[in-house]
């Protein structure tokens, strides 16, 4: 969940991580409980990673980047995608005959989100922001991870300040729901 260095190398270390668990996805047999688990490891990482964002990488994007806010809109559109998609996976069982399907989808979805910050965003971050501010970002990063939701709420706004304010309290709510359903452990 926490990796160390800048907002980059963290959010990158991130990315690999969810590149191993659809991979892990991949090979567990279809319609097994193995892959039922790795949904929810799947859509915490990913709710996690995603709130992170929304709270301080993409204001900051919009702060330091010529064109930040088309990006950061850009980057938001794409979470959401990714978020309706968690959503309707949260319903399903692994031998639900569209299971299967909407895991493509969301591998899809995921792999070219992943690409555009990778090749597009970061550069643009290292290039046009002081590796002291990259460095703070990193550290908020991991610490909003800590108190990020664990499931999808496609509805909770994705801007701040009303994200930041909202998003501890509906973490809390996940993290107990994941506790005593053994969701994650």
């Amino acid at each position: 969940m926490g990796h160390g260095g800048d907002v980059v190398a963290e959010l990158t270390a991130d990315h690999r991580e969810v590149d191993e668990l659809f991979h892990q996805f991949e090979v567990a047999p279809p319609g097994s409980e193995a892959r039922g688990r790795l949904v929810a490891a799947l859509t915490i990482e990913l709710v996690r990673h995603s709130v992170a964002e929304e709270q301080y990488l993409y204001p900051a994007v919009r702060k330091h980047l010529e064109g930040g806010h088309s990006l950061a809109d850009k980057e938001l559109a794409d979470h959401a995608r990714v978020e309706h998609l968690l959503k309707d996976l949260q319903h399903r069982e692994p031998t639900d005959k569209d299971f299967d399907r909407l895991m493509v989808k969301l591998r899809t979805e995921v792999t070219a989100h992943v690409d555009d910050e990778e090749n597009n965003l970061f550069p643009q971050m290292r290039s046009n922001v002081h590796a002291a501010v990259l460095e703070d970002l990193g550290d908020k990063i991991r610490q909003a991870k800590k108190t990020a939701p664990t499931r999808p709420h496609p509805a909770a706004p994705t801007t701040p300040p009303a994200n930041k304010t909202l998003a501890p309290g509906l973490g809390l709510v996940d993290r107990v729901r994941d506790y005593l359903s053994g969701r994650g452990q």
